[in-house]
C-alpha cells in the first residue's frame, strides 16, 4: 500500500477525500505516493494560520528561530540517502545528482540559521547632536512560495530558510510532479519543533491553488519559480493587491566557445550543462554559439561526446540521464524537436524517444543536438526544458557576444576561453544575471544572489545574503539622547 502524505496546516497533517499520483518517470509502473489534493479552502486554513502564528515567530529571537532551522538540517542529514532516492524516484534525475540537491538544500538551512545570529542592518551617524539613528530589519508577514518540480529539495529550501529566519511565516505550494521532496523538508522542521502555523504546506492544482494563495487575505508576499506563463499571470494578479513579488522564470541560456578555449574541456561543459539533469534546469545551456574557426571540430566533438551518455533510471549505477519528469514535459521535448527538424535540418545524433527494454516504462528523451541553427529558428529563441541542444556558429567573439544578448531571457550564460582580456568584455556585456567562464552555465552555491534579467526574472535576487532583501524590510529609528 503507498503511503498517504498529507497536507501540513497549523502544525497538524491534514487530508481530504481527493488525491493525486506520485510516479516514477522512469518507470510509471512503480507509485511513489499518493498525495492529498488540496483545495481552495485548505489554502485559506493555512492563510489564518501563519496569521496567527506570525505574532509570535516574529518576535522570537533571531538565534533561536536559527536553533530551529539547524535542528530541521541535521534531521534532513540523518535522512540523507532515503530522500535523495526519493528525489530520484518522483523526479528523474539521476542518484548522483540528487545526493547533491539534498545536501545543498541542508547546507541552505544552515546557512541561514546562522544568518538569525547576525541579521545585519545599519548603523549611521546623524547630522544632529545627540541622535543616534539606526535601521533593523522586520518580516514582511505571511510569504507564499510556489516552487517547481525541477529541483524540488534545492529551490523550496532557498526560499523557506531565509523567509523563517527573517521572522516571517509561510504558505508552500509544490510542483505536483514532485511534491515529496519539499515534503520531507516539512516533515524535518515539523519534528524540530516549529510552532504552529509557522510553515504550512498545500499541494494539488496549480491553478485553483495559485489563485487562492494570491487572493489570501493575510498574505503580504509571494515568491515564485516556474514558467513565464504562470510568472506573468501572478505577476498581474499580486499587482491587484500590491503584493511584494519575486519571480524566478524562464531562460535560453547561451554559451559562447572562442577558439582559444581548453577545447577538451569545453565540449565536456557544454555537454554537461545541456544534458545533465535531462536539460531541465533554468540555467541549462540551449545554445552553444561557436567561433567559426572551431565550428566544424567542435560540433563533431560534442556529438561524439552526447552519443556516449547513458540514458536510464537514474537509480542505476553508472546512468548519466534520467527521464523527463512526465509525459507533458516528453511530449514538449519531442514537439520542439519536430520544430528543429523543419527549421534547422535533421538533428546530428538524438531526435527521439527511447523505448527499447526497460525504456520503454518511462519518458526517456534522447539527448539531441542540431547545428547550424540560425538565430530565427524556434529552437534557438524558445526555451525547451528539455535534452535538446542547439548549436550556432558565430563569425568572432563581437559576432558570438551579439547572438548571445540577442534574445529576451537572461538567466545565464557561459563562455570558454583563455583570453583574459575577452573574458572581462563578456564579463561586463553579457545580459544575463549569472555568468559562469570556463565552467558549465548550469551549477550555482548558495552563497551569492541567484537570479537573471530581461523577462527571466522580477523582484529581488534569491539566495546568499541577497535573499533578505526580499524577506524583510527595515524599520528605522532616529534616537535623541
Amino acid at each position: 500500500m503507498p503511503e498517504l502524505f498529507k497536507n501540513y496546516i497549523n502544525g497538524e497533517w491534514v487530508s481530504r477525500t481527493q488525491t493525486f499520483e506520485n510516479r516514477n518517470p522512469a518507470n510509471t509502473e512503480e507509485l511513489v505516493g499518493t498525495f492529498v489534493k488540496g483545495a481552495a479552502q485548505d489554502v485559506e486554513d493555512a492563510a489564518s494560520a501563519a496569521a496567527a502564528a506570525l505574532p509570535a515567530w516574529s518576535t522570537m529571537a533571531g538565534p533561536a528561530r536559527g536553533a530551529i532551522l539547524y535542528k530541521a538540517a541535521d534531521i534532513l542529514d540523518r535522512k540523507f540517502e532515503q530522500i535523495a532516492a526519493e528525489m530520484t524516484r518522483e523526479e528523474g534525475k539521476t542518484f548522483p545528482e540528487a545526493k547533491g540537491e539534498v545536501r545543498r538544500a541542508i547546507n541552505i538551512f544552515r546557512y541561514f540559521a546562522g544568518e538569525g545570529s547576525r541579521m545585519p542592518g545599519m548603523l549611521v551617524p546623524s547630522e544632529r547632536d545627540r541622535v543616534h539613528m539606526f535601521a533593523l530589519r522586520k518580516p514582511i508577514g505571511v510569504v507564499g512560495l510556489i516552487t517547481p518540480w525541477n529541483f524540488p529539495s534545492a529551490i523550496p529550501a532557498w526560499k523557506m530558510a531565509p523567509a523563517l529566519i527573517c521572522g516571517n511565516t509561510v504558505i508552500v505550494k509544490p510542483a505536483s510532479a514532485a511534491p515529496l521532496s519539499a515534503w520531507r523538508i516539512v516533515e524535518a522542521l515539523h519534528e524540530a519543533g516549529i510552532p504552529k502555523g509557522v510553515v504550512n504546506f498545500v499541494a494539488g492544482s496549480g491553478g485553483e491553488l495559485g489563485n487562492a494563495l494570491v487572493n489570501a487575505a493575510p498574505l503580504k508576499a509571494v515568491s515564485f519559480t516556474g514558467s513565464c506563463e504562470i510568472g506573468n499571470w501572478l505577476h498581474a494578479e499580486a499587482s491587484k493587491r500590491r503584493l511584494r513579488i519575486q519571480l524566478e522564470m524562464g531562460g535560453k541560456n547561451p554559451t559562447i566557445v572562442l577558439a582559444d578555449a581548453d577545447f577538451n574541456s569545453a565540449v565536456e561543459n557544454v555537454v554537461n550543462a545541456a544534458f545533465f539533469s535531462t536539460g531541465q534546469k533554468c540555467t541549462a545551456t540551449s545554445r552553444a554559439i561557436v567561433e567559426d574557426a572551431i565550428y566544424d571540430r567542435f560540433v563533431a566533438a560534442v556529438v561524439e561526446r552526447t552519443k556516449k551518455l547513458r540514458v536510464g533510471d537514474g537509480m542505476q549505477a553508472g546512468i548519466e540521464i534520467g527521464p523527463c519528469v512526465d509525459q507533458s514535459q516528453m511530449e514538449t521535448d519531442l514537439r520542439y524537436i519536430e520544430i528543429g527538424r523543419k527549421e534547422s535540418g535533421e538533428p546530428l545524433c538524438g531526435g527521439g524517444r527511447l523505448t527499447e527494454g526497460a525504456l520503454a516504462k518511462g519518458y526517456f528523451v534522447e539527448p539531441t543536438v542540431f547545428a547550424d541553427v540560425e538565430e530565427a529558428h524556434t529552437i534557438a529563441r524558445e526555451e525547451i526544458f528539455g535534452p535538446v541542444l542547439a548549436i550556432m556558429r558565430a563569425r568572432d567573439f563581437e559576432d558570438a557576444m551579439r547572438i548571445a544578448n540577442n534574445i529576451p531571457f537572461g538567466l545565464s550564460s557561459s563562455i570558454q576561453s583563455t583570453n583574459l582580456s575577452r573574458v572581462f568584455e563578456y564579463i561586463y556585456r553579457a545580459e544575463a544575471g549569472l555568468l559562469t567562464v570556463n565552467l558549465p552555465s548550469a551549477g550555482v552555491e548558495y552563497q551569492l544572489p541567484f537570479g537573471g534579467s530581461k523577462e527571466s526574472s522580477f523582484g529581488p535576487k534569491e539566495q546568499g545574503p541577497a535573499a533578505l532583501e526580499f524577506y524583510s524590510d527595515y524599520k528605522t529609528v532616529y534616537l535623541k539622547y
